[in-house]
């Protein structure tokens, strides 16, 4: 069951108990704090790799976190690679040619690639649930299409991957320094119909085959720092991991749509109750997101320097142990956030709009830079590290 499938069911409790159902507003954006860790600037950088997730919620007109993220890129293309890391097209994905629905999937797709247009910059981009449209039977589909869509219009400079809806991993070099490793985590969460066994076409067709896969993906890199890629976080403060602030118990119906400033007291927590108790697939409590969390843990057996997601609407690195950092990037929409809350190995939570930017030297440091971008399109770093040492 998906966390909407749990809401509605919160919103018909409240209409049959006769609950007002009040207008819709707007809140206010919470003030950014100054930077909290500063790191020199790279002043070497032989590539860079810019991290941005949930980038497809925008619902119209000019988007400051692209246009942020584009003028970074835009400094040097042909060293620059963006990762989308999932969500591309809310709230269902790319529906069918001849959907009403299609125009507004389009229009989504088109900023992000524009963004890789204007710069010159390559990209990939990754599944995440609202790409497959939840469990919609035809999710795999949508998947396709979406392939098919972003590679047609990406100019030669676009990939998406893992592909045809098949779970990876799909490993790519960036550069000497890294190897990207990229999973479609929503294939492992996914009960409605996906490529498995005997009959698929995805050369790991069963989670088993697919963590070892992994596994030995990792262990190829040859010297090279790993970078796992993909939707769903391994560990996060949010509300995916079970953290929710008063907003959510108040006004549930704002993850149908953050304009909807509707009270619900009383009849409201019960959607964050249930969302502890694990009955969507999407948040970390649930069985199958232990279980998929488990393989996955076990396969990177804490030899990648990096495992980066999107999902949580916030921006959050955290000192991990599958990976030694674990970073949340999946605040790509403009006011698109959610409440983040420190937990254990916490670096930085913060509930902004932004990205994040690393940068690897000529002799393989690795440096972090986490973006947060204003309304005006105006962005600065949030936080700054150094991830590594040089090697050799």
């Amino acid at each position: 069951m998906s966390a909407r499938h749990v809401l509605r069911r919160v919103v018909v409790l409240a209409a049959a108990v006769g609950l007002p159902l009040l207008g819709a507003c707007d809140a206010p954006s919470a003030a950014l704090p100054a930077p909290s860790t500063h790191a020199a600037a790279a002043p070497d950088t032989a590539f860079t790799l810019f991290l941005i997730g949930d980038a497809g919620a925008n619902r119209g007109g000019a988007e400051p976190v692209l246009q942020a993220l584009a003028r970074a890129a835009a400094a040097a293309p042909q060293r620059t690679l963006i990762a989308f890391l999932g969500d591309n097209a809310y709230p269902h994905g790319l529906p069918p040619l001849g959907s009403p629905l299609r125009a507004d999937a389009e229009r989504r797709l088109n900023l992000q690639l524009d963004v890789v247009r204007r710069t010159g910059a390559r990209a990939l981009f990754l599944p995440g649930n609202h790409d497959w449209d939840h469990d919609a039977p035809d999710g795999r589909d949508a998947i396709r299409r979406q392939a098919s869509y972003l590679t047609e219009k990406g100019g030669g400079r676009v990939q998406f991957l893992p592909a045809q809806g098949c779970p990876g991993p799909a490993v790519r070099e960036a550069g000497s320094a890294l190897r990207l490793v990229i999973l479609d985590t929503q294939w492992w969460l996914r009960e409605a119909a996906k490529p498995t066994g005997p009959d698929s076409a995805c050369p790991a067709d069963a989670p088993a085959e697919a963590a070892e896969q992994l596994r030995a993906a990792v262990a190829g890199a040859r010297g090279r720092h790993v970078i796992v890629l993909a939707h769903h976080p391994l560990a996060s403060g949010g509300p995916h991991g079970g953290d929710f602030d008063w907003h959510d118990h108040v006004f549930p119906l704002r993850e149908l749509d953050a304009r909807l400033w509707i009270p619900l007291p009383g009849i409201g927590s019960l959607y964050p109750l249930a969302r502890r108790r694990g009955v969507s697939a999407q948040d970390l409590s649930s069985k199958a997101n232990v279980r998929m969390r488990q393989l996955i843990e076990r396969a990177l057996a804490g030899a990648p320097l990096i495992y980066a997601s999107g999902h949580e609407h916030s921006l959050q690195v955290i000192r991990g142990t599958a990976a030694r950092y674990y970073l949340v990037s999946g605040s790509g929409t403009f006011d698109h956030t959610e409440p983040v809350e420190p937990i254990e190995g916490t670096l930085l939570a913060w509930r902004a709009s932004g990205f994040m930017r690393l940068d690897v030297t000529a002799d393989r440091r690795v440096r972090l830079a986490v973006i947060a971008v204003e309304g005006s399109g105006g962005a600065r770093e949030l936080f700054a590290r150094w991830l590594t040492e040089a090697s050799s």
